[in-house]
């Protein structure tokens, strides 16, 4: 009987290890789970394989157990999807899951990096080891989300940060841009930059004390509209606006 032909290598699997065409490796513990438990791939189906330092690897797997995942890994593919924008997405930490589901289309979007915020008005309060499993769950949302979309450059989710304190070290060399209700320059009309640091908040927005410090630290208010965008919603029109305006779209 003829064997079944291979899948089409559509699968993408992140994959943090050095790649080389030819060589032979076990998948990392979580890349191997969701091959297995979750898409189901079997010994012989293609896949490709990316570890974040640019482009793609054609691969199959040699073999599936319980505990391990073989891989065989092939050529190399210098593929890119990256914006031409350089973004920094500082956001104010928002309940459940509307956090994840900013992050996850602002990946899909292409932002550059990622700084989750402490604000007056965030619901939920993350400090010590709390702050940092949740900084890792948000880096496997961020990885998930450029598996499906075909980023093979995956943004970083940097440590939780105060408010304050992140102000006080911002970058001053790159546009700084605060969405607010009240600001009466349309982002539309903002002149292109090389590089850019979007600020938003939580829900409820700033308290008007962070609203103030953010303008002293440099960050020029601009506004999507008369509506008030809910916290998840903001990123996304935001980044879509700037992609469209100057980036990819």
């Amino acid at each position: 009987m003829k064997p079944p032909s291979p899948r089409i290598a559509g699968t993408r699997l992140y994959c943090d290890l050095a790649l080389s065409p030819g060589a032979e490796i076990s998948l990392p513990e979580g890349a191997a789970r969701h091959a297995v438990t979750v898409l189901r791939l079997q010994a012989g189906d293609a896949l490709s394989l990316f570890n974040g330092a640019g482009g793609e690897y054609q691969a199959s797997i040699l073999a599936v157990s319980k505990r391990e995942v073989r891989v065989r890994v092939a050529e190399h593919h210098a593929s890119e999807c990256e914006s031409p924008l350089d973004i920094t997405l500082a956001l104010g930490i928002s309940a459940g899951e509307r956090m994840d589901f900013s992050l996850q289309k602002a990946t899909e979007l292409g932002v550059t990096a990622i700084q989750p915020l402490a604000t007056e008005r965030s619901v939920v309060k993350l400090a010590g080891e709390r702050a940092g499993k949740r900084q890792q769950h948000w880096q496997h949302v961020v990885i998930a989300a450029c598996e499906q979309c075909g980023r093979n450059r995956v943004p970083i989710v940097a440590p939780v940060q105060k408010l304050y304190a992140y102000l006080a070290a911002v970058d001053r060399g790159k546009r700084l841009l605060m969405l607010s209700p009240q600001a009466d320059t349309p982002l539309k009309r903002i002149a292109p930059a090389p590089a850019t640091v979007l600020l938003i908040g939580a829900e409820g927005g700033f308290a008007p004390a962070e609203h103030q410090a953010a303008q002293a630290s440099g960050f020029e208010p601009v506004s999507l509209g008369r509506r008030i965008l809910r916290t998840e919603t903001a990123p996304i029109a935001a980044l879509a606006v700037l992609q469209a305006l100057w980036g990819d779209l």
